[in-house]
């Protein structure tokens, strides 16, 4: 298996799992009040939306891929 097919395969990954969750979601904490030894923290959900294109497109460039790793392989070419 080249490298070739080996970004397609990880490409192809990537783009179904940004099509199935839509984003990357992660929280953060925040220091809302702090008076010596009170503290209050508050923990915020953020998200980052990835558009299904880029996951659309990642799963299409990895068939590429492949394809191409694939017909190099198949031709007898070195790398």
């Amino acid at each position: 298996m080249n490298i070739t097919t080996i970004i397609g395969i990880v490409l192809i990954v990537l783009g179904v799992v940004g099509l199935i969750y839509g984003g990357i979601t992660y929280t953060s904490s925040k220091n809302v009040v702090d008076l010596g030894s009170v503290q209050l923290k508050v923990d915020q959900k953020k998200e980052i939306p990835l558009s299904p294109f880029f996951g659309a497109g990642a799963v299409a460039v990895g068939v590429i891929l492949i394809l191409i790793g694939r017909r190099r392989h198949g031709s007898g070419s070195a790398l």
